[in-house]
């Protein structure tokens, strides 16, 4: 009975100290936890006022400065093509031949019929009126005789004339239609002109721009196809309708095109400037971190325990080139955090490890 004391004595006292090494070893653990302290590295760049300029981003679409489909004006068949696709032509050069042996015969005839008449008419003329010889009938039918054939003939030349199909204005013969041997007719497209020098850049601008947008603003022009090409012009025109179907107002930009690298049906990006901030607070628009009732960003304050992060409510103002305005929320000087913003929460201690 001793024995079995003993031993039950010897096993309590040997629980117990094994449960005061398991709370000391507690605590430390503790300690050690309230001690530890988390460090979010960040970068920051300075908020500085600098001028801004609000523009309105489009995304326009080119056309040719005129492009035209030219039709035969006589029947008959090509005889000649005098310009090949692909080639310049100058306003009035011929692009192709209608043989004309039917019209310049009749050219001819005309002609004949009409001298007649007129050397009738001035013998009708002096006859009747220096001599007093002949009816009235008859002199006048030999005036209107000689006129009416004039008139025939002046018809007849301009027909013939039309026999060869012009290019109506300077640019490219882009397509024909025809070849030698082809029969056409009046009102038939037999090529197309396009002049693309210079080029029109049209847009749609949504109605809410209807007051920023005038004609002879400048506009800033790109192409993706040539990143490295800017082109400033004036706005040509500005539609004065809206559209019901995309609630659009339509403009045109005149851009040269000298080297005639801008095709038509290119997509281009237009930039019309809506108004010149001369000191705004812009800052990275990757800043911005976004939140149920809007936006907010960290900046790196001190409360006296070294840098922490600070949340600052921000009101946006324009934006830019993935740069935007803030209107309130930050001052100038304000070191922004511009690296790890998404990390860290407000009161969050931090190190700057680089400024931009």
């Amino acid at each position: 009975m001793n024995a079995r004391w003993m031993w039950g004595a010897l096993a309590l006292a040997l629980s117990g100290a094994v449960a005061g090494c398991g709370n000391r070893a507690a605590d430390a653990e503790q300690t050690d936890a309230a001690d530890f302290v988390r460090v979010i590295n960040v970068e920051v760049t300075e908020v500085q006022a600098r001028p801004f300029v609000d523009e309105i981003q489009l995304t326009a679409s080119v056309r040719a400065n005129q492009d035209v489909q030219v039709a035969a004006e006589e029947s008959g068949k090509i005889r000649e093509i005098l310009a090949d696709k692909g080639s310049r032509v100058r306003q009035g050069e011929p692009i192709a031949k209608i043989d004309d042996a039917i019209l310049s015969a009749q050219v001819e005839q005309a002609r004949a019929q009409a001298e007649l008449a007129s050397q009738t008419w001035d013998r009708r003329k002096r006859l009747y009126e220096e001599d007093r010889v002949g009816s009235e009938i008859a002199y006048l039918e030999a005036k209107f005789g000689a006129e009416q054939t004039a008139a025939n003939l002046k018809g007849l030349e301009e027909r013939l004339a039309r026999t060869t199909i012009r290019a109506p204005f300077d640019g490219v013969l882009d397509e024909r239609m025809v070849e030698v041997g082809s029969s056409v007719a009046p009102g038939q497209v037999v090529a197309r002109v396009v002049d693309l020098d210079p080029v029109k850049v049209t847009a749609g601008v949504p109605e809410r721009y209807a007051a920023d947008v005038r004609k002879g603003a400048e506009a800033r022009v790109t192409f993706d196809v040539f990143p490295d090409d800017l082109y400033r012009a004036r706005i040509g025109y500005v539609g004065a309708t809206v559209s019901a179907q995309n609630r659009t107002f339509p403009i045109e930009v005149i851009v040269p095109n000298p080297k005639g690298l801008i095709k038509p049906q290119m997509v281009a990006n237009v930039s019309v400037a809506r108004r010149d901030l001369a000191s705004a607070l812009v800052v990275p628009q990757d800043a911005l971190v976004r939140v149920e009732n809007g936006y907010v960003v960290f900046v790196a304050g001190d409360r006296g325990q070294g840098p922490i992060a600070e949340v600052r409510p921000v009101t946006l103002g324009p934006s830019q080139r993935n740069e935007v305005v803030i209107e309130s929320g930050v001052q100038e000087g304000d070191r922004l955090i511009v690296v790890g913003q998404k990390s860290v929460a407000d009161g969050d201690h931090i190190n700057v490890v680089g400024t931009r």
